[in-house]
């Protein structure tokens, strides 16, 4: 489990597919990690397989179906969050790491210092999730829905968070990872 508050950046140094998937090496940016531990990756809860000066991850078809993991190439950067300890604050919102799907940046406007993201969420199933003041993550980041639509919704970025994620080298039509919000999906776990 995960805040989606992005710890770190990292730089992709190596992605090979393989025929089970995809191994991601990034810079361990993060100092002492452990075999097996559980980092957010873009998003995606990944499993420490080989740690060193750099960090390796596998992953499997379905994660690569869901994700844009697949799209990374060599020295892209990525967030990276560790897993919450039950100790932690709880500063973003509960974000489990299980990718729901891909979204499109449709557009990226100025708003005073800030950034507006208007994102089209590509699987409309999603829609019924999204609320306006409720949480999203998007790229494993926690942030504050503005804004909702037929297809759409918007998140407005502050300065701190563009300087700090992976949000700063996007552009329109970019694919980013949608996390929703777990508590809308139990809130919404029997309706049809």
């Amino acid at each position: 489990m995960f805040t989606g508050i992005i710890q770190k950046t990292s730089k992709v140094k190596n992605i090979k597919p393989n025929k089970d998937g995809l191994v991601l090496e990034v810079l361990n940016n993060l100092g002492k990690i452990k075999l097996g531990e559980s980092i957010s990756v873009n998003g995606v809860c990944s499993t420490v397989k080989k740690n060193n000066k750099n960090i390796y991850f596998e992953y499997m078809p379905e994660t690569l179906k869901l994700t844009n993991l697949k799209f990374l190439k060599k020295e892209d950067v990525v967030n990276i969050e560790q897993s919450m300890r039950l100790s932690d604050r709880l500063d973003g919102h509960i974000v489990l790491g299980h990718v729901d799907g891909a979204g499109e940046i449709l557009s990226i406007a100025k708003e005073g210092n800030s950034k507006i993201f208007e994102i089209k969420v590509l699987d409309k199933k999603f829609m019924k999730f999204l609320v306006y003041k409720g949480s999203i993550a998007v790229e494993g980041i926690s942030l504050t829905v503005t804004k909702v639509s037929k297809n759409n919704f918007a998140v407005k970025i502050m300065p701190y968070t563009l300087e700090h994620t992976n949000l700063r080298n996007k552009k329109e039509r970019d694919l980013v990872n949608l996390e929703f919000d777990i508590l809308a999906k139990y809130a919404n776990a029997n309706k049809k």
